[in-house]
């Protein structure tokens, strides 16, 4: 590969021959050492000043060619062909260093590409259930993932290295496919819960005070994260096990006997037993996402009942026939950046 070729190349009289030693030229050599030195000796050894004609002289040369280009497209006689060829030349060789920073920013762009790409198959996707409704999430390696109302999972396309993990920001039941050399590990930040092949579910909405978890078959192990960032083993759970874990006080308390209640959610059930309105209500808050306000004279009230799929305010009037309290639902407000308020409900007791 020569200028001289290049030179040949920009001005459109290589033949098929040479056009493929440009092209070669251009994807494997273009960035080599000699290259580079073409585009810096001749940057460097340009002058300005090379008998070059003045500005006024230069414009009505041009006005000339412009002239003759429209009369007759063959040929154009010197001095224009002089001065055509003196530019053609001028552009060919200050190309260079162009052309070598064009690859060079292509190739830049190629490798930022693939490292760009090779980050995404970590935790690169999320899924979000919207308050109000459920989703199933079917993950690489054959498990299945119930999200519960205003959950989030963020999960790899692809599960790589010695661990399938996941990071769940409220409630999910996993259904998890059997691999012993990979364990299964869903991170909510303060408490793991791990498992090679089982089916349990994980309650751990952002900025409550307790994470639980219930076994319903198989094992797994629940572990901590400390604050110095260290990985400590609670313990191992039995089925039908349930445990809660207090984030400010970190006290870990368990319970043992029927798990229905706990995961009655995915089949569309909200199960109450002797459950305090207090309790009901937030589990209602992040269902239907609206905010609840309870008068401090209801607060002892409680309730053992179960719904399926019955939509708000049929829950609130089941409430209302059960225990001696009275609601009002007060409208949105609309907000300065034009988004409406939730929903707020004051709950009282009733006046006999």
């Amino acid at each position: 590969m020569t200028q001289e070729l290049l030179i040949k190349f920009l001005n459109d009289k290589c033949t098929n021959e040479e056009l493929k030693e440009v092209l070669r030229w251009i994807k494997i050599d273009s960035l080599n050492t000699q290259s580079k030195s073409w585009g810096y000796r001749d940057w460097t050894e340009f002058k300005a000043n090379e008998n070059l004609i003045d500005n006024d002289n230069l414009s009505s040369l041009l006005d000339k060619i412009h002239h003759k280009i429209n009369i007759n497209k063959q040929s154009i006689k010197n001095p224009i062909a002089t001065i055509t060829t003196w530019l053609t030349r001028a552009a060919a060789i200050l190309l260079i260093p162009v052309l070598m920073f064009l690859f060079y920013t292509i190739s830049e762009k190629k490798s930022e590409s693939i490292k760009y790409t090779a980050n995404l198959t970590v935790d690169s996707l999320e899924i979000i259930a919207p308050a109000g409704s459920r989703t199933v999430v079917q993950l690489s390696d054959g498990s299945e993932v119930h999200l519960n109302y205003g959950s989030k999972l963020k999960y790899p396309q692809n599960f790589t290295g010695d661990t399938r993990g996941v990071i769940l920001l409220g409630e999910g039941y996993f259904n998890i496919a059997h691999n012993p050399e990979k364990p299964f590990i869903v991170k909510t930040g303060k408490l793991n819960v791990k498992a090679l092949g089982t089916k349990f579910n994980v309650l751990a909405y952002p900025g409550e005070e307790n994470i639980a978890t219930t076994l319903v078959e198989g094992k797994v192990v629940v572990e901590q994260t400390e604050a110095s960032g260290n990985i400590k083993t609670i313990g191992a759970m039995q089925p039908g096990q349930h445990v809660n874990y207090n984030i400010k006080n970190e006290v870990v308390s368990s319970t043992k006997g029927s798990v229905a209640k706990y995961i009655a959610w995915k089949d569309g059930k909200l199960v109450f037993e002797n459950e305090s309105i207090v309790e009901v209500t937030d589990r209602l808050s992040r269902m239907f996402n609206v905010d609840f306000e309870i008068a401090d004279n209801v607060k002892d009230y409680s309730y053992t009942v179960t719904f399926v799929d019955e939509p708000l305010f049929q829950i609130l009037d089941l409430m209302t026939i059960a225990t001696p309290v009275t609601y009002k639902a007060l409208p949105r407000k609309k907000l300065p950046d034009g988004t409406f308020s939730k929903q707020k409900i004051i709950i009282e007791k009733r006046n006999k």
